[in-house]
């Protein structure tokens, strides 16, 4: 039983539409969390939806990924080991705000007359717009369109189409475009760890500031972190009547203010141009001249040059990963569309970064990178965008050096990739739910497993990936012992898991599980290097200090790993002592009590057998073909009610197991809360920004749960589950082909769109697709005894 109440807004507010997120009338109650959802970003730049009129705001945001501040953290107990530097994405400087004044009164929509009202996310497009009328009390009719994007063929750079017309008579504008940077950053909401560090100190220190002609621009460096910036704006303004221009800056502001003598029915178009750029190395007045040239180039081509390459690109997008999905829920397809749509806001032009638990759209968890990319968004971005999951893994790999010396100082050999970070460090100040989640380390060892299998780019795992599976592997044979002698099992004590309900837990099974996948692909690679390719052995030997006995130390620790199971029960123990503690008194705590950390004490969650998400069933998914159905089942059935899905990130994978165990109507349910985490706000904290993870899981449970795909080995296979109103359609792309996918009701056709021949598998049969060949074959339809298996998995 999942206890949240689902609540959409209202349709009369926000309708159904296939392809866009719309905003009909404005609603001061949907102000935080239309801030966002209405965001726009390209992976390396992000802007919350805060209106063009700069008020009303319930939280500024412009973010570049991989900008932030350090700050040392303080404990009031020091202890050997303890992360010693915080890092924190910035709120950069808005170049959003274009505020407009007609006769001098303002535009503010709580107080505003309006007479028609329109703004959408156009998700085909790339584009966030607005369309307004506003009726002043003198009776002058006002139009305002506006657009929005961040572009994806140009990572640094933002525009915005801002038109205004006086529909019925002349009157004086005046139309003030403005760069402003906060002097000091976020301040964070006590009482809820998933907020943004305050920062006290002031961030930005001024280097440069200038206003010439229609250019403004502002330049700075970060008190602690010497990272540079330069933000930089171009405007263009067209229209038949008489016009004037004033530019001035000082150290956190500039602005361009247009002063139009408006003639009824002659609109006035502001194109304004920016850009962002950011530096570890180069100091403020590079970055601005590396804007100018951003900016030049942007205002020759023109805005409609934007507009048509931002929309070349998501045709692009939309062609390789696009999900039909028609289950008689019309809200269904928006919410996958949008969910879709803000992975690639997260991670489009993500260069040299990873992806912030929040994307670019708010500032909870500080921007941080976490286990989300690749457990949750890398699945998507393998099939659908090889590249950029190959931009991921590399930046994981650029951080490999800093996760060796995190290795020493928690006194082990090989390396610990940090549980969150930004600058490769660790950030986490509480090392029970954070540090000790050393299962990060196989997270991301099994991203570059399934992204190496799937696209066949072994230059990639030969050239980066072993030296990350040598250390990883010398981290695991480091970190676990035979507690009996060697003739024991292998055992890894004193760990956290994916579950942050249990901390500091001996023989933790994902960990384990994940930790022995790890060591056998090591041996299994640096085995297969050392036969086949003398070189580049002798290459990763010279760069990791690499020896045969560590190997042989590796293939005997994966075979003895200890995973935990109970005779009595048929399931695995989360944990060597999870069975021993009293169950959670679930009937007892307050709906209102949800999530329990913001209410109990960690030490008293620790004490219980209560689950924030299921490790064992995320593992038996992950490693699925380790397990019998009979296993999945039981611990499918043993879990679920000890689970509070206080994490976004469960019910995505609760789904793909319910689908696989046929538990049809959990299956809709979980997929459901998934789908619709950020649009009906699920978690109740969509005002700090998406939920990353949630969105990638939104995908994989259409995937791996209603298709029923898996890709052990990197071998295909479908087992799809449907119903007869079910369409599902979606592509892939495997070893640079291009498939789809597409479910009818009781038929699955399989289609070769692009490629020279594919092998896969439709249950237990072998189909080799040939190129424009659909293949069609049965769906596993649901049966009649459904309920009674869900009814029967419910009691359990």
């Amino acid at each position: 039983m999942i206890r949240r109440n689902v609540q959409l807004p209202p349709e009369h507010i926000y309708p159904i539409d296939d392809w866009r997120i719309v905003e009909r009338r404005f609603s001061m109650r949907y102000l935080e969390h239309n801030e966002t959802i209405f965001a726009i970003g390209n992976g390396y730049l992000g802007m919350r939806g805060n209106l063009e009129d700069g008020r009303p705001i319930a939280q500024s945001g412009t973010y570049i990924n991989g900008f932030y501040e350090s700050w040392p953290i303080t404990y009031a107990e020091e202890a050997y080991g303890f992360a010693k530097t915080g890092q924190t994405m910035l709120n950069v400087t808005d170049g959003k705000i274009i505020r407009l004044y007609v006769d001098d009164e303002p535009l503010f929509l709580p107080t505003a007359t309006l007479l028609s009202y329109e703004r959408a996310l156009d998700m085909a497009a790339g584009t966030l717009d607005r369309e307004l009328v506003w009726e002043m009390p003198s009776g002058k009719l006002v139009k305002v369109a506006s657009r929005r994007l961040a572009s994806f063929r140009h990572r640094h750079l933002a525009a915005i189409s801002y038109q205004v017309t006086v529909m019925n008579a002349d009157a004086p504008v005046v139309v003030s475009s403005e760069l402003i940077t906060p002097e000091n950053n976020q301040s964070k909401r006590l009482g809820d760890p998933r907020a943004a560090t305050g920062l006290s100190h002031s961030v930005f220190e001024p280097k440069l500031s200038f206003a010439r002609d229609r250019r403004i621009g502002l330049g700075y460096v970060t008190a602690n972190s010497r990272m540079s910036l330069a933000v930089s704006a171009e405007h263009v303004l067209e229209t038949a009547s008489t016009w004037r221009v004033m530019s001035e800056s000082d150290d956190y502001t500039a602005k361009t203010v247009f002063s139009v003598d408006a003639e009824a029915g002659q609109p006035i178009t502001l194109i304004k141009y920016l850009s962002y750029h950011k530096s570890r190395t180069e100091q403020a007045p590079e970055l601005s001249a590396r804007s100018d040239r951003t900016l030049n180039r942007a205002a020759d081509a023109g805005f409609d040059h934007l507009i048509d390459s931002q929309r070349t690109y998501m045709d692009e997008f939309w062609r390789r990963s696009d999900v039909v999905l028609r289950d008689g829920d019309p809200r269904v397809q928006q919410c996958v569309r949008f969910n879709l749509f803000h992975i690639l806001q997260a991670a489009g032009r993500a260069e040299g970064s990873g992806i912030p638990a929040k994307g670019l759209t708010g500032p909870a968890y500080d921007g941080h990178y976490f286990w989300d990319i690749e457990i949750y968004i890398l699945p998507f971005l393998i099939y659908t965008s090889p590249r950029i999951a190959r931009n991921l893994l590399k930046f994981r790999y650029g951080q490999l050096d800093a996760a060796r010396a995190r290795a020493r100082q928690v006194n082990q050999k090989g390396a610990l990739f940090p549980w969150r970070t930004i600058n490769g460090e660790e950030a986490s100040a509480y090392f029970a739910a954070g540090t000790a989640q050393y299962h990060i380390n196989a997270d991301v060892v099994y991203a570059l497993k399934k992204y190496v299998e799937v696209t066949g780019d072994e230059d990639f795992l030969f050239e980066f990936g072993a030296e990350i599976l040598v250390e990883t592997a010398r981290f695991w044979a480091d970190l676990g012992a035979y507690p009996n002698g060697n003739d024991s099992s292998f055992h890894i004590h004193g760990v956290t898991g994916p579950d942050e309900y249990t901390a500091i837990v001996n023989d933790n099974a994902y960990t384990n599980l994940m930790a022995r996948s790890n060591l056998r692909y090591a041996t299994e690679i640096v085995d297969r290097l050392a036969r086949e390719d003398e070189h580049r052995f002798a290459a990763l030997v010279h760069a990791t200090g690499l020896t045969r006995e560590e190997i042989e130390e590796w293939r005997g620790a994966a075979d003895r790993m200890h995973v935990p199971y109970d005779e009595a029960l048929g399931v695995h123990p989360q944990d060597s002592s999870f069975l021993d503690k009293p169950a959670w008194d679930f009937e007892n705590t307050p709906s209102d009590h949800y999530p329990l950390f913001m209410f109990y004490h960690p030490l008293v969650i620790y004490r219980h057998r209560v689950i924030k998400q299921s490790d064992v069933v995320l593992a038996m998914f992950l490693l699925g073909e380790e397990f019998s159905l009979q296993s999945k089942r039981r611990n499918f059935d043993y879990y679920s009610p000890l689970t509070t899905w206080d994490s976004s990130l469960s019910v995505s994978i609760q789904s793909i197991a319910a689908w696989e165990l046929d538990y049809r109507d959990m299956a809709n349910e979980f997929f459901r809360y998934t789908a619709l985490m950020d649009l009906a706000d699920v978690g109740g904290n969509v005002k700090d920004g998406v939920h990353v993870a949630s969105l990638g899981g939104t995908w994989m449970a259409v995937v791996y749960g209603l298709a029923g795909m898996r890709d052990y080995g990197g071998a295909l296979s479908f087992d799809p589950r449907s119903a007869d109103d079910t369409v599902v359609k979606f592509p892939l792309i495997v070893r640079g082909q291009e498939m789809e996918v597409a479910i009818e009701g009781p038929t699955v056709t399989y289609l070769l769109r692009r490629g020279s021949g594919l092998t896969i598998r439709h249950r237990d049969e072998a189909i080799e697709l040939a190129e424009g060949e659909p293949v069609a074959r049965p769906t596993s339809l649901i049966d009649e005894s459904q309920g009674e298996r869900d009814a029967a998995s419910k009691e359990a």
